[in-house]
């Protein structure tokens, strides 16, 4: 059985449950990230930066999952891919978490690879998308299994959420689609605004504020555009599948819980913007 080990664990989280436990208690208590209003929670947007800069933000949104009962699937769409990139799955096995793992849904994976041509594979080894948010789907679903799925800022991902929301009738699922926002200084190679202040607030009040209103809106055709245009979201096929799962399993409103960037815990001339949504 394939295990996919953590990259990420003792640099952009914690890597033992104890340690990981206290950060998650903390993240739980932050008064920056709104209350749900929403009674019925079909998925939601994460950012997947380390913890220190937006793990209270993904925390909070994958924790609204079981807003009404503990789901019996979550579906992650994630990693950073191009236009002309392939979709991939992870067929079998399990995701390592401080928690303990996580076992990936293998019926509904491959109900999904007999309809779409997926990579599978080693190529989530090097992605922080999904890995990020394993931990926090452990720790507070215990019993839940997992879909991991690379998708790529096209219209044709947008019928793999569709699809799913129809393969799953009988099962409760839930989606996440994983994103960080506009990055933005020298080290992305977008600098649009210049730097200091006026760039901190163009991205902050326009660029990225333009993002979180298509997505609000529930618009993943419009979320592929603008991302394309304006470089406000990094993993746009990601956000775009899940808004369209989510519509399809009956989502009709969304909800910003918070938005913050690094710049607000780490000042300088690149920063990268993080929202939680959920719908």
């Amino acid at each position: 059985m394939s295990i996919r080990k953590p990259i990420l664990a003792g640099s952009w989280y914690p890597d033992t449950g104890s340690e990981c436990e206290k950060e998650i208690r903390k993240f739980l208590e932050d008064e920056r990230v709104k209350k749900i209003t929403n009674e019925k929670i079909r998925g939601g947007i994460a950012p997947h930066a380390g913890w220190f800069f937006s793990g209270n933000i993904a925390c909070n949104v994958i924790h609204a999952l079981g807003r009404e009962k503990e789901p019996d699937v979550i579906v992650i769409f994630g990693m950073h891919l191009h236009k002309d990139s392939p979709c991939s799955i992870m067929a079998d096995g399990e995701w390592e978490t401080p928690f303990g793992n996580l076992k990936i849904e293998k019926d509904l994976a491959g109900e999904l690879m007999q309809r779409f041509a997926f990579e599978t594979g080693e190529m989530f080894y090097q992605d922080n998308t999904i890995e990020l948010q394993v931990p926090f789907i452990k720790y507070f679903f215990q019993n839940v299994k997992i879909v991991t799925i690379g998708v790529p800022p096209v219209k044709e991902s947008l019928e793999i959420g569709k699809t799913l929301a129809e393969i799953s009738a009988g099962i409760s699922v839930k989606v996440i689609g994983s994103t960080d926002l506009t990055h933005y200084g020298m080290n992305y190679d977008f600098m649009p605004e210049g730097v200091g202040r006026k760039a901190v607030d163009w991205v902050r009040n326009v660029n990225d504020q333009q993002i979180i209103d298509v997505m609000l809106a529930l618009d993943p055709d419009e979320l592929l555009s603008l991302a394309s245009e304006n470089k406000n979201a990094c993993c746009s096929g990601a956000a775009a599948t899940a808004i369209s799962a989510a519509k399809h399993l009956g989502a009709e409103h969304a909800e910003l819980l918070a938005y913050s960037n690094s710049y607000d815990k780490s000042p300088g001339d690149s920063f990268v913007g993080y929202a939680g949504i959920v719908f």
